[in-house]
Parts: structure tokens; C-alpha cells; sequence
């Protein structure tokens, strides 16, 4: 999916990849990553978001929940957002300051009093239990948590998995609920996704989410709630950040875009950000009509990818599609052109949309790519600890 795009503008990326992998530093099923790129992504969306008078809360999952990327991102943009209570740990273990919690996946109740502990800005609350069990944390630690409510996504705009929040015609009844509760207050709402990009195109175009929570908002104002934040998540980048100021947005959430990875970086014309990560593997073996197997473990179906390169030769194939039924032990190439010979062992790079966390990858983290002297500084399993 993005490997064109990184060929044309971080090809360096390309070349240390394969060469980490040749010379074994790294081994296959690697996500190498651009740190001096994810930085300076992060450097220009601050800027971006500042001069519109939008915060943004970052997402790490997409890179692995890696510190040196954490770190790096923070030292522009010092607040993320965390998916689950994992990423929490991971993002404080790191330096980072978590502000965000239960984006898209409720905190665990058992462990809600350890992470209100550090105060985050907001806790995104789902349903009245959850509400209930925000509240009694926040009252047995002595204060009160800000919360956003979730809006249920619209028919058909949100992903399997990723079910919840509390339905519009029914937020004048749970806010009703959350306002008796002695330990939280509304600050907020907060829906997902709020915009995604067009297949072809990866032109970005605002939700009816937005729509829908822009209209919760008001809602809980006209019952004297205020000021009021709106996080609308959902492939924020540079390019959508003016639409989210447009539709009144405070806060948006970006994780692709700290890669350079977001379909509009993929098939629209180039973005500001730039990719900063490949996938390295290699040749396991070869079947007898020709068709490469490579190492697999860090594929996963949303992924979009499409060809991958092999170093040795120069040669691009095509990434064969996977049943549902697919185990991610080999990842099928097309046959190479005749008399180009594939070796068991010869490096492929890859480029595709990541989710680092839910592979068993390791992330090998470069600095010195544009300069020419790239420098392994370390490498990581696909949560974030070195390994």
C-alpha cells in the first residue's frame, strides 16, 4: 500500500532496512522505523494544530507502543491518547504523559484507580457502569475525573470489534445518570471514526460521527455543561486538521500520521508528513510453481499491502491476498519473471498500514536515515520493550 510512496520519498529508509537485515541485525518480520522522520512528522503537526488552536492527544499503537518513538514524539506533542490500560503503562513507562484514556477500549475496572492516579485530562466512558466505576475511583482518590461521553458510531461507519457508546437519542437520559454521580463531571464528547479516507482516493471526508457528536455536544451545553471538548479521532493528519477546526473540533488523535501511514499518504498527492516506516522479511522457501513464501508475523488483514520488494534483484512482486482462514506463519508472493532466481534467505521490504501491537513483531527504531549514516539504536518486541 505505501511502498511506492516510501520508494519516492524516504527510499534511504528502504536501503538501511535491507541492510540491517542482510547483515543480521535485525532479523526478519521487523518494522523499521524512521526516528528522526517520526520526530519531525510530530514537529509539523504541533505546528499545524497550534496555529489552528486544536490540541492533538497521539496514539501509539500503530508504531508498537515504542519509548524511543515516545519519546521523540513527545518532545512536540506531549499528550496521547491510550487505546487500552496496556498502552497507558507503556506510554508513562516511556516518559510520555497520558491524557486520554478508554479511547476506543474501556479501562478495566480493577485497574481505573492506578491510572486516574496520574490524572489524566479525560477518561472516555462507554456505558453508565463504566461511569459508575470512573466515579467510585475518582471519589475513593479524593477528587473528581473529567469524562468524555462516547457516542455510538452511525449504522455503518464504525469497525467490528469496536462497538459502543451511548446512542444520541438516549444522552439526555445518561447524562442525567452521570450528573447525580459525585466523582466525575462532563467535559466533553468524543465519537469514532469522526473521518476516514476514500479507498481510491484517500481523500479524508468527515463522518456522520462528527456530525453526531458535534450535535451531543450542544446537547449537553443547552443542559448547562461547558466548556465542552469534542476529540474526533479518525485518520488525523495535516490534511484533515482544518476540517475537524471546521466542524468545531477541540482535539484530534493522530497515530498514522506520526508514519506518514494514512491512506491519503498512500494514494493522494504528498502530504507534509513523511513515511517513516517498512517492514523487513525474508525468502523461507519457495513452492514449485515458482511463488516465494516470506516470513510472516507482522500481517494483519486491514493492512492493505500490495507488493513487496526484494532487495537482491530489484525485484517488485505481488502480494498474494489472504483467506480469512489465514495464519500469519508465510505471506504468499506472485512468481517471479522468468530468469530472475529467488534465494531462501534474500530480504524483502514491505510498506503497508501498521498495527504494530497486534503482530509479533519486533521494531527495530533507526536515527541518521537522511543524513546517510543510519544507526540502529535499538530493537523491541510489538508492545514496546527491548529486546
Amino acid at each position: 500500500m505505501f511502498l511506492d510512496t516510501v520508494l519516492a520519498r524516504n527510499p534511504a529508509l528502504v536501503d538501511a532496512a535491507a541492510a540491517l537485515h542482510r547483515s543480521g541485525a535485525v532479523p526478519p518480520d521487523t518494522y523499521v522505523l524512521d526516528l528522526d522522520t517520526v520526530e519531525e512528522n510530530a514537529r509539523l503537526l504541533a505546528a499545524g494544530a497550534g496555529r489552528l488552536g486544536l490540541a492533538l492527544w497521539c496514539v501509539t499503537k500503530q508504531f508498537g507502543r515504542n519509548p524511543a518513538l515516545i519519546r521523540a514524539v513527545a518532545r512536540h506533542l506531549p499528550d496521547f491518547a491510550a487505546i487500552d490500560a496496556r498502552e497507558a503503562e507503556a506510554v508513562h513507562a516511556a516518559g510520555g504523559r497520558c491524557a486520554h484514556l478508554g479511547h476506543l477500549v474501556q479501562v478495566p475496572r480493577r485497574q481505573l484507580p492506578a491510572l486516574l492516579a496520574r490524572r489524566p485530562d479525560a477518561v472516555t466512558v462507554f456505558d453508565a457502569d463504566n461511569a459508575r466505576h470512573v466515579s467510585a475511583a475518582a471519589v475513593a482518590l479524593g477528587r473528581v475525573q473529567d469524562v468524555l461521553v462516547r457516542i455510538e458510531p452511525a449504522a455503518g461507519t464504525g469497525y467490528p470489534g469496536q462497538e459502543g457508546g451511548v446512542p444520541p437519542e438516549r444522552l439526555e437520559e445518561f447524562a442525567a445518570l452521570v450528573e447525580r454521580l459525585p466523582g466525575v463531571r462532563i467535559a466533553g464528547v468524543t465519537a469514532f471514526p469522526c473521518v476516514t479516507c476514500d479507498d481510491a482516493t484517500g481523500t479524508p471526508a468527515a463522518t456522520a460521527n462528527l456530525a453526531r457528536a458535534a450535535g451531543a455536544r450542544a446537547a449537553l451545553r443547552a443542559r448547562g455543561h461547558g466548556p465542552l471538548l469534542l476529540s474526533a479521532p479518525g485518520a488525523t493528519s495535516l490534511a484533515v486538521l482544518p476540517l475537524l477546526a471546521a466542524h468545531g473540533a477541540t482535539h484530534g488523535e493522530p497515530g498514522h500520521a506520526l508514519t506518514g501511514t494514512t491512506p491519503l499518504h498512500a494514494t493522494g498527492p504528498p502530504q507534509p508528513e513523511r513515511p517513516a516506516s517498512v517492514y523487513v522479511t525474508e525468502v523461507a522457501h519457495t513452492l514449485a510453481d515458482g511463488r516465494p513464501a516470506l516470513h510472516g508475523g507482522g500481517f494483519y488483514p486491514r493492512a492493505g499491502v500490495r507488493r513487496a520488494l526484494l532487495a537482491r534483484t530489484g525485484t517488485l512482486l505481488a502480494v498474494e491476498r489472504a483467506p480469512a482462514q489465514y495464519i500469519d506463519y508465510y505471506r504468499l508472493l506472485a512468481a517471479p519473471p522468468a530468469r530472475t532466481r529467488v534465494r531462501a534467505g534474500d530480504t524483502a521490504v514491505l510498506a503497508f498500514r501498521t498495527q504494530v501491537f497486534v503482530t509479533r513483531s519486533r521494531v527495530a527504531v533507526v536515527s541518521g536515515v537522511a543524513a546517510g549514516a543510519p544507526r540502529l539504536l535499538g530493537l523491541y518486541d510489538a508492545l514496546g520493550r527491548g529486546v
